[in-house]
């Protein structure tokens, strides 16, 4: 089989230029750390009113954060604008409600409107926190107001019979009512009380409600139009200099080789590689069911009680599916990066150690171990048969988006992945002597490593930790572990890939490694904070995270132009990569996916994502379809379509060259991406421009109301959903063909 050239150092003036960029972005990222640990919104022993009496605790709040994770409610609706889009925000939802009971106690008290509602906002952006004591005092319209709205909860998490609309948990007991309610509240005071040294809450300002007295801060304008201004200087100058080394000849014509690779099915696959065929077989049937549960998730959306007029929500409520949906898209993308790097580690050694395989079938059978386990676990706890006081934390639902999975199942994940590094770098023991510390190989392990080690940031947090903190270190995994490290380790596995194909030299592949490598560094990594700005942290992380965040449209631009030239790959010589029907290249249509992967790698993540990155569109859009848009695009459009992609590849090394499994191949191709575009084109963007036209014509809370998907044009676009889902989910289904064909065919030999 083909090995990459082994090659000196391309210049240490790169390797020191990404060390230099690396640790500056994590010494920014460690100092906010350490802001959001000091500066995070206090949570007040007791809540007492005017009068003396006791309204919550402390062990309250927490006891209600409890019951929001384990019952699934992130993945229902959203707390600070973070969470599932169909239910509401219950941060916007307490503070409207209770503001508008508390308007009523002074209107009804003869107060005239005008006067009752200055009252109101005074009271609600007054800060009464004693921090001697450690005690919050509401005044006795809050507290009359906070009494009211333990029954609205009480009433809203009622039997199913008597709610309206998407079905939610029922709450028998009222103490767990009391303390959901205490939770809300305190989330609410949060976002409206002022946060000392400033001029705005500790949320700054959000979310928007003109009875709390919520606008957008100037830091909030100022950030979004310097985010502008980075993007722009950053664009021009990155160019500049990308154009300066074209001209210098280092991404030359000449620096794409002409030699063939060798044919897959001559291939002598190794005992190890030979493993990936179950492998792929695991990742088909996750990605099918994950296709199929996203489609119930978008019936939901016009049908929010049921299916079709069966009563699935009693069975697989809102919440469940989604959450399932949500760990299911992880798990197939991690499914098939683990099967990739262990197909690839072979290839880049040149040879295979003694008992590879067994090792891989130990990951294998531990991966499926975790996903039943914790898929099973969450099931439970939403369903409510795991005591809040007993094991739900470890082995049921941890409740955060992402991170739902039960700690135990977290901490074997991240132990399997360590596992998978032991596998690679085992594999690579050999390749790497004599290797250049910078060099290609060795960048494959480094990224490796990053795999389980930022994962393993999801597990930096407690059971008991402040909200703010949890979403700063759940963030490390969200952005950082799959926006950026898993994003550098597909650089380097696509580059690999294209070595392999005899496509690229090393040079320009290490180069493009480099880049990736720097530019992430720099607005990547600080880049995270534009997840943060709304939760309870200091400006500062709003103000880095939007000035940084708008430099990672960057690397997605020249990853973008990368594709482009790998389109046109061997045309000076004539050759028709591409555009055959698949019998002159084993490979076009894993190429095909890579190029779809710039395509949304540009679109999904960079300009969706830079939409809404922006703090001022963000004060407004957080928690919306526009998120939902960006949450599609990015995920299923890079990291699916790169799980498929890597499919493909494999696949040719198991299967033969016949119009079966070229013409499976481009159905799953045209199928996924026409789908995924009809997902993104017809509904979740026009639905999020509708909704946030909601939100700027009448208030945040509104437009977040689930009543807002039952205005028949939100339901006519909900509707026109429809055949972009059936074309996906009909596109998963020759990867399970072809799965199966790779798994029956997995002991052929090679010539």
């Amino acid at each position: 089989m083909n090995t990459p050239e082994k090659n000196m150092l391309l210049s240490p003036r790169w390797l020191m230029t990404a060390i230099i960029t690396f640790i500056f972005g994590f010494s920014v990222l460690g100092y906010l750390a350490y802001r959001s640990g000091t500066d995070q919104p206090p949570i007040p022993q007791e809540v007492r009113s005017t009068d003396g009496t006791l309204l919550y605790s402390k062990a309250d709040i927490l006891g209600g954060q409890h019951l929001f994770q384990k019952y699934g409610l992130m993945q229902y609706g959203t707390l600070f604008g973070h969470g599932a889009y169909l239910g509401p925000d219950f941060t916007a939802q307490y503070l409207h409600i209770s503001g508008e009971k508390a308007l009523g106690f002074y209107t009804g008290q003869g107060i005239p409107a005008a006067g009752a509602a200055e009252k109101v906002r005074s009271e609600l952006k007054t800060n009464t926190y004693d921090s001697a004591t450690g005690t919050v005092t509401f005044s006795a319209a809050q507290a009359r107001a906070h009494a009211e709205m333990i029954d609205y909860y009480r009433k809203w998490f009622g039997p199913a019979e008597t709610q309206q609309g998407l079905r939610r948990p029922f709450l028998s007991d009222p103490e767990e009512i009391r303390r959901l309610t205490a939770y809300f509240s305190w989330s609410a005071w949060v976002s409206a009380a002022q946060r000392p040294g400033t001029s705005h809450s500790y949320t700054n300002n959000w979310p928007p409600d003109e009875l709390a007295g919520n606008k957008p801060t100037a830091g909030v304008l100022l950030w979004s139009v310097l985010s502008l201004v980075a993007l722009l200087v950053g664009t021009g100058l990155i160019l500049f200099i990308f154009g300066r080394y074209e001209t210098l000849g280092w991404h030359a014509a000449d620096d794409y080789p002409s030699q063939k690779m060798e044919a897959p099915e001559k291939v002598r696959l190794t005992p190890s590689q030979r493993t990936v065929a179950w492998y792929f077989l695991v990742v088909a049937g996750l990605f099918l069911l994950q296709g199929l549960l996203g489609g119930v998730n978008a019936h939901y959306h016009v049908e929010p009680a049921g299916f079709y007029g069966f009563s699935l929500g009693d069975i697989l409520p809102y919440n469940l599916s989604r959450m399932w949906h949500v760990q299911l898209a992880l798990f197939f993308v991690a499914s098939s990066f683990l099967a990739m790097g262990i197909f690839l580690t072979p290839m880049i050694a040149g040879k295979e150690p003694p008992h590879q395989e067994k090792l891989a079938l130990l990951l294998l059978g531990a991966l499926v171990v975790v996903v039943l386990g914790s898929l099973g676990g969450e099931a439970a706890s939403l369903k409510g048969l795991l005591p809040t006081s007993g094991p739900w934390f470890w082995v049921g639902s941890q409740g955060w988006e992402y991170l739902d999975l039960g700690r135990l199942w977290q901490i074997l994940l991240t132990v399997g992945m360590i596992l998978w590094l032991v596998i690679l770098i085992r594999g690579m023991a050999e390749r790497l002597k004599g290797e250049h510390p910078g060099n290609m190989p060795w960048l494959f392990v480094y990224s490796a490593v990053s795999i389980p080690l930022f994962y393993a940031a999801g597990m930096l947090y407690g059971k008991n930790t402040n909200v703010t903190q949890i979403e700063f270190w759940r963030f490390w995994v969200v952005h950082l572990w799959v926006e950026d490290f898993l994003e550098l380790f597909t650089t380097i596995m696509v580059a690999y890939v294209f070595m392999l194909l005899g496509v690229v030299r090393a040079r320009v592949a290490t180069t493009i490694i480099y880049l990736d490598i720097i530019l992430y560094s720099i607005g990547g990594v600080i880049g995270t904070m534009h997840h943060m700005y709304f939760n309870g942290t200091p400006e500062v992380h709003m103000a880095l995270g939007a000035f940084f965040s708008a430099m990672e449209v960057i690397p997605l631009l020249l990853l973008t132009y990368e594709a482009w030239k790998f389109m046109r790959l061997g045309a000076p010589a004539g050759s028709t990569m591409l555009s055959t029907a698949g019998e002159m290249f084993p490979h076009k249509w894993a190429v095909m996916f890579l190029i779809a992967v710039g395509f949304w790698n540009f679109l999904g993540a960079g300009v969706f994502g830079f939409l809404i990155n922006l703090p001022i569109v963000s004060y407004y859009e957080i928690g919306t379809q526009w998120t939902a848009n960006h949450g599609h695009g990015a995920m299923m459009g890079v990291y699916g379509m790169l799980s498929l992609g890597f499919f493909m590849f494999v696949a040719r090394y198991f299967l033969p060259l016949d119009r079966a499994s070229n013409r499976a191949m481009g159905i799953a191709f045209w199928c996924t991406n026409i789908g995924l575009a009809c997902m993104l084109f017809v509904n979740l963007f026009p639905v999020g421009l509708l909704q946030l036209n909601q939100i700027l014509s009448t208030s945040y809370w509104h437009g977040r109301e689930p009543e807002f998907f039952m205005q028949p044009l939100v339901r006519l676009f909900e509707w026109l959903r429809l055949p972009g889902d059936t074309l996906f989910i009909v596109g998963i289904l020759p990867v399970v063909y072809l799965a199966v064909r790779m798994f029956v065919n997995r002991n052929r030999e090679g010539v």
